[in-house]
């Protein structure tokens, strides 16, 4: 497959954009198929990230020197080019956190904790990435709450038609709308409608669908989205909660500090309005403007765009992993309703041993659980590799993909 016929964009002009992506492995041109945990980062998105500890390096929100001026500015206009990234009403909506796991944590505080009582229920799935399951585990033992799940079929697609019966007594339905090991997409807008229909709030893990496709909240129908910015071109350290309004008005803080408060006094505080109420301390701020800069990044090629293209490129790569004798694909075996991670087992190979062959010969892919145990107990496998595409992928690294899994079939079988 043609680079040049395959895309709706000039890939390898893109890639060039990407400092790490010139380098070598072993003498062979790095192909990075680990997007799924953590994506590369372009040249303007590190210029951006250098550019502020270099020139206006402040704190935000309390000096009014022209410095600490400057930075909240561009720390404030990262949060409105959020907001319009992902479609919401208004910059308030968006809380600056560390990563997607901080920001499902903060709402299984501030929320969960003050509105979840025993006997209520939360609504989770299989599929479910720890950092959508370990809170929820631990706000049910502290409430005594109840979890229920939503099952999969062979291919890794929602169970749905016992869907209402299993939204009896259900109060938040925290759900991925991208699974990060099946690459499945599930149907988040038909279960929010649903959910709100029984009375439940409805959570977003949206790590994975945020950096490749259009993701619009109002469309959705959701109460929170939570992704992080590493995922998406952007920086480690940065993650974004969006919540309705009215609902991050209602919640308590996550945690106390600087920052959140009015007034202090010695015994009792009060709380700043949102979203300063949920950042407490000094925010990240170089990594926020640079994540900021990243959307741009993105909004400049375009999300349908990329979406498109990265629907392509799996599309090939089913096509070719297909022709890997013993080779085993988990996840939809079509495109519909298939995001950018493919993972994969090869008979007689162990996933460990697959990736150590595969970066030998230049080629970087993920193999374990993915912080997805339960998923895998699911399928009756204790790991799979994994391997995952963005923007910056061509056909040629799939191709060379398979050489490796071929060469690996070779040595171990």
């Amino acid at each position: 497959m043609s680079t040049h016929t395959f895309s709706l964009f000039d890939v390898l002009a893109l890639r060039r954009e990407f400092p790490i992506l010139q380098q070598q492995q072993n003498g062979l041109p790095l192909a990075f198929l680990d997007s799924a945990a953590s994506s590369q980062k372009p040249r303007r998105v590190i210029d951006c990230l250098e550019d502020y500890y270099k020139r206006i390096n402040a704190n935000v929100h309390r000096g009014v020197y022209r410095l600490s001026e400057e930075a909240t500015f561009a720390f404030e206009r990262a949060r409105g080019k959020l907001a319009r990234f992902i479609g919401a009403t208004s910059h308030k909506e968006i809380v600056f956190t560390r990563n997607t796991t901080e920001a499902i944590n903060l709402v299984a505080r501030a929320w969960g904790d003050a509105n979840l009582h025993a006997g209520d229920r939360i609504l989770l799935s299989v599929t479910e990435h720890h950092s959508n399951l370990v809170p929820w585990q631990q706000l049910a033992h502290r409430t005594g709450a109840e979890l229920e799940f939503l099952e999969v079929d062979g291919e890794g697609r929602l169970a749905l038609d016992d869907l209402e019966a299993k939204l009896r007594g259900v109060k938040l339905v925290a759900i991925t709308h991208q699974s990060n090991v099946l690459g499945t997409i599930n149907p988040v807008q038909q279960i929010a409608a649903r959910a709100h229909d029984a009375g439940a709030l409805v959570l977003v893990d949206g790590a994975q669908s945020v950096p490749h496709m259009p993701v619009n909240v109002q469309a959705l129908g959701i109460d929170f989205l939570a992704f992080s910015g590493h995922k998406m071109c952007g920086p480690t350290g940065i993650g974004v909660l969006w919540g309705k309004r009215s609902v991050l008005e209602s919640m308590p803080p996550f945690l106390g500090g600087g920052s959140m408060i009015k007034v202090v006094g010695l015994r009792e505080s009060t709380y700043a309005d949102i979203p300063a109420r949920f950042e407490a301390g000094t925010p990240a701020i170089g990594e926020a403007i640079a994540l900021g800069e990243a959307c741009d990044v993105l909004e400049g090629i375009g999300m349908a765009k990329i979406f498109a293209h990265e629907q392509h490129l799996v599309g090939y790569a089913l096509e070719r992993l297909s022709e890997v004798e013993g080779l085993r694909i988990y996840g939809p075996q079509t495109l519909e309703m298939r995001g950018g991670a493919v993972s994969f087992t090869l008979q007689g190979v162990h996933p460990h041993d697959l990736a150590g062959v595969l970066d030998s010969e230049g080629v970087a892919i993920r193999a374990g659980h993915h912080c997805c145990q339960p998923l895998h107990a699911r399928f009756d496998v204790p790991a799979t590799a994994r391997a995952s595409f963005y923007l910056y992928n061509i056909p040629e690294e799939v191709d060379r993909l398979v050489v490796g899994l071929e060469k690996a079939r070779r040595m171990f079988v």
